[in-house]
């Protein structure tokens, strides 16, 4: 059955009365759904740029400990300079435990062409945290002080020689 518009270019079976809008709706929900899509890729794209900045900053954290821990070992005491301290910016901390001797390996190394001088090593375990983006990072780090006739006394730190 066709049902006569006023152009005659144009006859509509009454069986096909509201297609376009079918038609129209499906293509609603197909950008709908490329729409969510979208947006799902890019919140998930911003949640690692924000786990990669806080690992980063705990990283950061782990280095100033590192450093901190080169210039303030004293063998005789190793445990000396443990704890936890506040970074500059309030939210990353660094703690470093207690130096120990390594359970493998020998305790001193001798130093080619120093007869009279060792290095005793340490093995510390230095962790950052970052409080604002809730991340940690740890790092076990290798340090030897030179023992034997070095001239100075036995609590000589390491530093830059």
């Amino acid at each position: 059955m066709y049902k006569h518009i006023k152009t005659k270019a144009l006859l509509v079976k009454s069986s096909e009365k509201g297609f376009a809008l079918i038609a129209a709706i499906m293509a609603c929900l197909i950008l709908l759904a490329v729409g969510m899509l979208v947006f799902g890729l890019s919140t998930q794209d911003i949640r690692i740029s924000v786990k990669v900045v806080g690992d980063k900053r705990s990283l950061e954290a782990v280095e100033e400990g590192i450093q901190m821990l080169i210039q303030n070992f004293v063998r005789s005491n190793p445990s000396a300079y443990t704890g936890q301290v506040e970074r500059a910016d309030n939210k990353s901390f660094y703690n470093i435990s207690v130096a120990q001797v390594p359970a493998r390996n020998p305790e001193y190394v001798s130093l080619a062409g120093f007869s009279d001088f060792s290095l005793k090593r340490y093995t510390v375990v230095i962790s950052g945290t970052n409080t604002e983006y809730g991340t940690q990072a740890t790092v076990s780090v290798g340090i030897g002080a030179v023992s034997g006739n070095a001239g100075g006394p036995t609590g000589t730190p390491t530093g830059y020689k």
